[in-house]
């Protein structure tokens, strides 16, 4: 096969397993919120969101990053190894895939505790969590770009300031939603008195 289709392939599945790492994380973001819901609300939502967690977990996400990894080895194999495995930078993104790996596995882990009606995690620990992704995505795309340890450090602290942006964007997220909440929660008691 054309080294060319080889590496369409292989980025097409990275990003069909970036969308469903991206999503899924939301649907347990989603599913965690509905746990404070009345019933027969909450029943009605968690039952949804399972059915959405469960098609999307094994019809996209799975299948991608066992095809990502596929064309990627393929790639890796049908090319001179000295070409890439050697360098610094491709063994900082081998690394950086690894922990993607684990991250995915991780998020099996919430996804069957989800599935068995065990809510551990909190929307704002959820909300953190799906920002990991993130990080791994700069991280990997920036050493696959510049193909060089000495620019991945100035990527890295691209990569530092932009997480602390993040999670400065996720508080005043968290601050204002509970304001509208308690405002909203307010405005009800007044109707009702």
């Amino acid at each position: 096969m054309d080294f060319s289709y080889l590496k369409a392939l292989h980025i097409i599945f990275v990003v069909t397993w970036f969308a469903g790492l991206f999503y899924i994380v939301r649907l347990f973001i989603y599913h965690s919120e509905a746990e404070s819901k009345p019933e027969p609300e909450r029943s009605i939502l968690q039952k949804q969101y399972k059915l959405m967690e469960k098609r999307l977990w094994y019809g996209i996400t799975w299948p991608s990053m066992i095809l990502t990894i596929t064309f990627g080895s393929w790639i890796l194999f049908n090319w001179p190894i000295e070409t890439y495995l050697f360098q610094p930078y491709f063994i900082l993104k081998l690394c950086f895939v690894g922990g993607l790996i684990l991250y995915h596995m991780e998020c099996h882990v919430m996804f069957k505790q989800l599935q068995r009606d065990f809510v551990k995690h909190t929307s704002f620990k959820l909300r953190l969590w799906n920002e990991v992704a993130t990080l791994f995505l700069v991280s990997i795309v920036f050493l696959i770009v510049l193909r060089s340890s000495s620019g991945f450090v100035w990527g890295l602290l691209g990569l530092i300031i932009f997480s602390l942006t993040l999670i400065l964007a996720i508080k005043i997220y968290k601050k204002s939603r509970d304001k509208n909440d308690n405002t909203l929660e307010e405005k009800n008691e007044e109707e009702k008195g």
